[in-house]
């Protein structure tokens, strides 16, 4: 998915979107009814960064910035959105948390 459709998709459709490539959906222990993981919270999102693939939970409205989809973008090339782990962001984990923290 090119970061361009994601500005042309009203936020919740891009969630929904990212949720079924985020999650490994199905009913098995720690997800919903629905197939959504219970520990994150309404309005986020989990990513992978690093060597190590440390998982943070993200605000959805990280998506709506120009910094964060730039992320994406760069995962995007790297994996593809089509993998079972969920986003994988291609950067050290120092660096994303410093990007992050300017957009809280």
């Amino acid at each position: 998915m090119a970061i361009g459709k994601l500005n042309k998709l009203p936020q919740t459709a891009v969630l929904k979107q990212i949720l079924k490539r985020c999650s490994s959906l199905g009913k098995k222990q720690g997800y919903d009814e629905e197939g959504l993981p219970v520990d994150i919270p309404k309005g986020h999102f989990a990513v992978y960064v690093g060597e190590k693939r440390t998982r943070y939970i993200v605000p959805i409205s990280f998506l709506s910035r120009p910094e964060f989809q730039s992320l994406l973008q760069q995962a995007e090339d790297e994996f593809g959105f089509s993998h079972h782990m969920g986003i994988t962001i291609p950067c050290e984990e120092a660096v994303f948390e410093a990007l992050t923290s300017t957009l809280r």
